[in-house]
């Protein structure tokens, strides 16, 4: 049958649950429930140009795509198309119209470098080289059976150090946004990023459906926010780490360790059974941090960019 590329209808709830069953089968690693994809697309910022589409063979959803542009990095112009399809439905011709719909509506838009995130396997690399993507870093999802890990024990913060809750600041959260932009900006990556709006970073971030304030931790020294873990769930088993960071006056103290140990141990009490995180391939302390909590490597992916026009 044909393959027909469309917009996803955020209306529709039947839409977001095709849209996320497909993400899950090619992409288990990674928290997405209808609620957030609906959220996301309605709050995401007016420059991100954001568009999920999808591709459906004979009235069923086979593939999906996520594209947009990096509105918040000081270079204009760079775009991403993030492509998944059905693994028992590929070979079809979804991926492909779905990258030729993504790179038509992103260079309208002003694109002129495409990244796109692509899974370490064979037929995932040659298909994204076959369109005109050149490899560049590399990053892991990393899981953790967190109802049978052995946690490292629980230690009591040092002299001068606090531990708190997310939810702690409800009231007042910009000075989480200072610290998460302080450790974004020194995230290998690619793509620079900048959070320079608060505004945008609470909708985008702080008030997204999958955050949990409670279950996120920050260390706190004399006063000054030092480190972070900022939690996420599906409202179900699965808890996620969606940063962990810390300022650089504070780096080398452990209190990044202190923070996410302290979150992990509070999601593992509150029921949550699996663990998800993420790392560049190049940001060895944190990639230790993991493993010194019993991560292991689910799967690598590899980030493939091309230059457009």
């Amino acid at each position: 049958m044909a393959i027909t590329v469309r917009n996803l209808h955020p209306e529709a709830r039947a839409d977001l649950k095709d849209f996320v069953q497909v993400r899950d089968r090619a992409l288990p690693f990674v928290i997405y429930t209808p609620d957030s994809l609906a959220y996301d697309i309605a709050h995401m910022h007016t420059e991100a140009h954001y568009r999920p589409l999808v591709a459906e063979e004979d009235g069923e959803v086979i593939g999906t795509a996520q594209v947009g542009l990096v509105y918040d990095s000081p270079e204009p112009g760079q775009g991403y198309v993030n492509v998944y399809v059905h693994p028992e439905r590929t070979r079809r011709g979804a991926g492909t119209a779905l990258i030729r719909a993504a790179e038509e509506y992103l260079a309208a838009h002003g694109a002129t470098k495409l990244y796109a995130w692509v899974l370490n396997e064979p037929a995932n690399r040659a298909f994204a080289e076959a369109h005109g993507y050149r490899a560049s870093r590399s990053a892991h999802f990393l899981r953790l059976d967190l109802a049978g890990a052995a946690l490292p024990p629980l230690e009591t913060p040092p002299p001068g150090v606090e531990l708190r809750t997310g939810a702690d600041f409800a009231d007042d959260p910009r000075p989480l946004f200072a610290l998460d932009a302080a450790t974004v900006a020194d995230e290998p990556s690619d793509v620079d990023n900048e959070f320079t709006d608060y505004e945008a970073w609470l909708r985008e971030t702080w008030h997204h459906p999958l955050i949990s304030h409670e279950l996120t931790s920050v260390a706190v020294v004399e006063g000054r926010l030092a480190a972070f873990s900022l939690a996420r769930t599906d409202g179900g088993i699965r808890y996620g780490t969606a940063m962990t960071g810390t300022a650089r006056d504070f780096r080398g103290r452990g209190l990044a360790k202190l923070a996410k140990n302290d979150s992990l141990h509070r999601a593992r009490a509150a029921g949550f059974t699996e663990a998800f995180t993420g790392n560049d391939a190049g940001n060895g302390p944190m990639i230790a941090i993991n493993k010194w909590f019993g991560y292991e490597v689910a799967a690598t992916e590899v980030r493939y960019v091309r230059e457009l026009g």
